[in-house]
């Protein structure tokens, strides 16, 4: 997908989700859009992008798949320098800790994100990359 495009519409969905308060813009086909906020690595700034999840036994998942691209998205960079980040969920701000899964538990919540949303598989056959899957636990206050 051209870069340009992806863009404007993220740019475009996190506007409508956030007047919204999630609802407008939390749905794209049969996935469910959250807003992500990072720490960028680089810039210190607070990164915010729309971005497809899951709901899995009380955490957050989301699929690195990045449309298929060779390299990982920023975010998931970000991450891996500050993994404490929050999500807003249908207008609710969550504070986070995140991590990537890895071994048996990435095996099989690949398992479950293919099986939710086959275009996964697609992603993978377009990279070479390992598509990572990064767990999101809610942060007790």
């Amino acid at each position: 997908m051209d870069d340009l495009f992806i863009k404007w519409f993220m740019s475009i969905n996190a506007f409508f989700l956030r007047i919204s308060r999630g609802r407008m813009g939390s749905k794209l086909g049969t996935q469910t859009i959250l807003l992500l906020h990072t720490v960028g690595r680089k810039s210190g700034q607070e990164r915010v992008i729309p971005i497809a999840y899951f709901d899995y036994e009380g955490k957050y998942l989301i699929v690195a798949s990045n449309w298929g691209k060779d390299k990982n998205a920023d975010w998931v960079l970000n991450l891996k320098r500050q993994p404490r980040a929050a999500l807003e969920v249908h207008g609710k701000r969550i504070e986070v800790q995140s991590r990537e899964a890895t071994g048996e538990e990435y095996n099989s919540l690949w398992k479950f994100a293919i099986a939710h949303h086959p275009p996964y598989l697609d992603y993978q056959k377009m990279t070479k990359r390992h598509i990572p899957i990064m767990v999101f636990e809610p942060i007790e206050s």
